[in-house]
């Protein structure tokens, strides 16, 4: 049943509705009528009349025993043929009965689950565990599936909260918040809230979130809420929607709408913003065009400072190449002056050389000189010797003493007499001795001149 229609408020709708098997799967994918739908109640389609028919047949098959046991006891061939006859359609009776009943309650007892969602069991009202999809056989007559909750969907939800003040205290007209959640524990939400409760729980806890948020910003930019991180108020409501087995899977703002006065005043604000991004644009043109023109007149100096730079360089490498030649005419003058100069210098020298060979070749021949003047000296000496020898004094020796024992007077006279003779040709040996003594130092005055020559 719902407890809201959506019909007083924009946004989303949660309840809860009680159909058939047949429509379960259709309200929770579908909706009604715009609601969301995430419990169904199946109707109780399981009806005890099973049941009359297996006492039926049980008490047609206790009257057949005992029809047959009547007729066992009776005395009467006819009475117990009668109850023999009655025995056995009884007996038929209560087994069909009985088969009819059991295929009954067979039936009654199968129970499918769509896939996706989950079953909540109950046994006499009580909850007592969750049936996983697919088939399931409920044998107890009072066990029953009380819920069925789409445990796999992501369900959108789209919360609009009204008049959220802002920093400034302005009341912005509303701020979509769109949410996706999904159940995550079937039991723990029909017993602890329920899908209607749920929805007004959700929505108190959205607004008191989004305005915790509005609360926090200036309404100049309250449009940056649009698409902002809201990752802080889904950890939020999810520790406050843990306790009924929701999780949220995502949340954002799509769209916040400001007060129509503020709108107006934003309208003007952006009409001034966009004449100012207007004047900057015609304004960024203008220096634009202006620098252009300062670029064309520098890019004119740059060419005409490329010129003069160019003549300048001309007349410099003009300059360059009269100077290297002017220097290359003096380095060629001063090459002529070193080689004449270098010239003089080698004859000069070459004549000191001659000349230094010369007098070397002077001094060598007066070497040689000097040791023939010095043979010839000693030759001369040995002549003189030889001169000196020959006209020395000889010595006599008068034996008065020998062996003939002649120590005559005669022979004293004798000897005195040749004396003389014998000094007489002393005197003229001695003559020739100082001849000779004479050329002999006039030869060595003569070589020690020459000597003293050869030494300068």
């Amino acid at each position: 049943m719902s407890q809201s229609t959506g019909a007083d408020r924009r946004g989303s709708v949660i309840q809860e509705n009680v159909a058939g098997w047949g429509d379960i799967a259709r309200l929770l994918r579908g909706g009604d009528n715009g609601a969301l739908v995430p419990v169904v109640m199946p109707r109780n389609s399981r009806r005890n009349t099973w049941t009359v028919l297996l006492w039926f047949g049980l008490l047609a098959l206790l009257a057949g025993v005992m029809m047959t046991v009547s007729g066992s006891q009776s005395d009467n061939v006819v009475g117990e043929t009668a109850w023999s006859a009655l025995a056995v359609p009884t007996y038929a009776l209560g087994a069909i009965t009985l088969l009819l009943g059991a295929l009954w309650w067979w039936r009654s007892s199968i129970v499918e689950i769509e896939q996706g969602t989950t079953g909540v069991l109950t046994k006499y009202g009580a909850v007592v565990g969750e049936l996983d999809p697919g088939r399931h056989y409920l044998w107890h007559p009072w066990s029953r599936v009380e819920f069925v909750v789409d445990t796999s969907t992501e369900i959108p939800y789209s919360a609009p909260v009204v008049a959220c003040p802002t920093r400034e205290n302005v009341p912005l007209t509303s701020i979509e918040f769109f949410l996706k959640f999904r159940i995550t524990d079937a039991v723990l939400f029909v017993r602890t809230i329920g899908a209607s409760n749920f929805d007004l729980v959700l929505s108190n806890s959205v607004q008191d979130a989004i305005r915790q948020r509005s609360r926090q910003i200036s309404t100049e930019r309250a449009y940056d809420l649009r698409g902002s991180d809201v990752a802080d108020m889904q950890e939020l409501l999810n520790r406050q929607l843990a306790r009924y087995g929701v999780r949220l899977t995502g949340c954002n703002i799509p769209d916040v709408q400001l007060p129509v006065q503020y709108r107006q005043h934003l309208a003007t604000r952006e009409r001034v913003a966009k004449e100012k991004v207007a004047y900057e644009q015609e304004w960024e043109l203008t220096r634009k065009r202006r620098i252009d023109n300062l670029l064309m007149d520098i890019e004119r100096s740059k060419k005409t400072r490329d010129a003069k730079i160019v003549e300048v360089n001309a007349a410099l490498n003009q300059a360059r190449k009269d100077v290297a030649q002017m220097l290359e005419e003096q380095e060629t003058e001063a090459q002529r002056v070193r080689f004449e100069i270098e010239t003089r210098g080698r004859a000069g020298l070459t004549a000191a050389e001659n000349e230094a060979k010369a007098q070397r070749r002077l001094a060598t021949s007066y070497r040689d000189n000097r040791a023939v003047l010095q043979y010839e000296l000693a030759q001369r000496r040995l002549d003189v010797g030889a001169a000196l020898a020959q006209g020395a004094p000889r010595p006599f020796v008068v034996d008065t003493e020998g062996s003939s024992g002649d120590t005559s007077a005669l022979t004293t006279l004798l000897t005195a007499q040749l004396l003389p003779r014998l000094g007489a040709g002393g005197g003229q040996s001695a003559d020739a001795v100082r001849a000779l003594s004479g050329r002999a130092s006039r030869a060595r005055q003569q070589g020690g001149e020459l000597l003293g020559e050869d030494e300068e």
